[in-house]
């Protein structure tokens, strides 16, 4: 089973979430506005990806941060994702513990979902 965490009004998101149903399939929504994210997931998560590419510096969310909120290593980045889920690049798509894609790109979800 597929576990997708994102927030649900994000455009990429959507975008996703309407591949995955156009090609039946299957995976639990984790809401991070309604459920969070806790620090025992960001830091398995750390351990596949780094930091810098779990946070997205593409979104309001990071640009509204003042740069001496900004994380400069794993800890604060930590730090900030827990409190403000919002700066997780996301879709964030795991299976079986791990990451199998970040972000939306038909071409790679095309290669990840068709093995």
């Amino acid at each position: 089973m597929y576990t997708l965490y994102a927030i649900p009004n994000c455009d990429t998101v959507k975008k996703a979430r309407i591949w995955l149903a156009g090609r039946g399939i299957d995976y639990q929504f984790h809401d991070y506005k309604k459920r969070g994210i806790d620090r025992p997931t960001i830091e398995h998560w750390l351990t596949q990806k780094p930091w810098e590419e779990l946070v997205n510096r593409a979104g309001t969310t990071w640009k509204k941060l003042p740069d001496t909120d900004k994380p400069v290593n794993a800890e604060a980045a930590i730090a900030l994702m827990m409190e403000k889920p919002s700066v997780i690049r996301r879709p964030l798509i795991e299976a079986e513990g791990k990451i199998i894609a970040l972000g939306f790109k038909p071409d790679d979800y095309q290669n990840v979902f068709s093995n």
